[in-house]
């Protein structure tokens, strides 16, 4: 995290109602074009505002506490803290983080499944007490660092369907969650809920009904070792579809309300990354170098050649790649689709490319075939839906720079953060106003966090 996070210092455009995340792109490239070509984002921190609207009108009242890993910079962090939001950290360095905002440890929860004893013991002093747990030895490992700590049982779900996840699978069976209750008893330490996750790769629902099924056997069997249990996780999963929270909310809810009514006690929270910040970040890339291929070469394996030998196809190289905002490259596919910043014409040839970050390593490949207008050294792409697991701790390979942030936010969304009471006047002194349709100069640009 460091470089994004050791200056808390940064900005937010306030837009007129005139402007749109087009023109701050146009006007950040205008920039970029003249002072160097630099990679860049612009966030949409107003989203991150409607997508919390929208839990709070789907899911209420389950509690989101949110990843940090997801998606670290500072903008997102104080405006998801400003909103009641909890968080989910993975390190000492993300409960730092949070805790330097202010947010109470009774809002951080410690999520890694496999945690070092020096960060056991970070916790410990700074009075976070609720953790995860899903075999034997972890627990032995928490019951000699954090005497206070609150564990919740990570169980496994039966997601068949996310097959790429399945070699970091954790979480722990039924039959086992009795032992590690009997031990967690003769150690003295404190059991109070149960955490699942359901792959946000998983398309099948009826995993959550097994899941909060589940659960609830927990729940009866720590009823009969004397555990006082008051904690369900339900995970993380969720896309940022609408409709997908609401077939989710659909499914769960009367599942919850059989098993964890309101009487029982228990509160319900979830940790969702991407459904916050995937949609609010767009990336903006230059090409740095091109050359022309053969095109059997550029053709995945197995898919048969029809286009003419003599047609030209070419491999771009951009200035950002899976060494840094295209981590997430390296694990899964890329959920978005490059678009080209110039205008061309609709009647414009398109021709097969490729695209490679500036490595010029054989894994740094981002697209592996796309239509695109014959483009140029210099010209620009597009990338949106990029805010989560881009935006953390990066590579620092060869010369490779971290992108400039740009943070933006409507004038209606300011308003209604206002309006709701959410904007501290920390948070206020952070924004300034800019006008529709004014190109950037050096002495009126966006303040950045870098």
């Amino acid at each position: 995290m460091k470089g994004f996070l050791e200056d808390a210092n940064y900005s937010i455009g306030l837009l007129d109602e005139g402007a749109t995340l087009a023109d701050v792109i146009d006007n950040c490239i205008y920039e970029h074009t003249h002072t160097g070509k630099r990679a860049f984002y612009v966030g949409d921190l107003g989203k991150l505002v409607k997508k919390n609207i929208q839990w709070q009108n789907v899911m209420a009242p389950i509690k989101p506490f949110y990843p940090v890993r997801c998606n670290s910079t500072p903008g997102v962090l104080e405006i998801l803290g400003t909103l009641g939001i909890g968080f989910a950290c993975f390190s000492k360095s993300e409960m730092a983080l949070v805790q330097d905002l202010g947010i109470s440890p009774e809002n951080i929860i410690y999520i890694n499944p496999c945690k070092q004893a020096s960060q056991i013991k970070y916790a410990a002093k700074a009075g976070i007490n609720i953790m995860i747990c899903d075999n034997e030895i972890e627990l032995k490992k928490i019951a000699r660092n954090h005497p206070n700590a609150k564990l919740l049982l990570h169980i496994a779900t039966e997601d068949i369907t996310a097959d790429e996840e399945m070699n970091m699978k954790f979480g722990t069976t039924l039959k086992n969650c009795r032992h590690l209750m009997e031990c967690a008893k003769e150690l003295g330490v404190q059991i109070v809920g149960v955490k699942f996750h359901v792959s946000c790769s998983c398309k099948e629902l009826q995993t959550y009904i097994h899941a909060i099924s589940d659960a609830r056997c927990v729940f009866d069997m720590a009823e009969e070792l004397g555990f006082q249990m008051n904690m369900l996780d339900i995970g993380g999963g969720f896309t940022g579809s609408e409709l997908q929270l609401e077939e989710v909310n659909h499914v769960i809810r009367p599942l919850l309300d059989v098993y964890f009514p309101k009487e029982s006690g228990v509160n319900v929270i979830a940790e969702p990354g991407c459904y916050y910040v995937s949609s609010a970040f767009t990336l903006a890339v230059n090409i740095i170098a091109k050359k022309a291929v053969e095109y059997d070469k550029l053709l995945p394996s197995g898919v048969e050649q029809t286009r003419n030998d003599d047609e030209p196809v070419f491999t771009y190289y951009i200035n950002d790649g899976v060494y840094g905002s295209f981590a997430s490259k390296l694990s899964e596919k890329l959920n978005t689709i490059p678009e080209v910043h110039k205008k061309y014409k609709e009647d414009e040839p398109l021709f097969a490319s490729s695209l490679w970050g500036p490595s010029c390593d054989e894994l740094d490949q981002i697209v592996e075939n796309c239509l695109l207008p014959e483009l140029s050294v210099g010209d620009w792409l597009i990338f949106d839906n990029m805010g989560s697991g881009t935006l953390g701790e990066q590579s620092t390979f060869n010369d490779y720079q971290r992108p400039l942030i740009y943070y933006m936010m409507s004038f209606s969304d300011w308003d209604e953060m206002q309006d709701a009471g959410i904007a501290s006047d920390t948070l206020m002194k952070n924004f300034f106003f800019v006008p529709s349709c004014i190109q950037l100069s050096p002495e009126d640009r966006f303040s950045t966090a870098a």
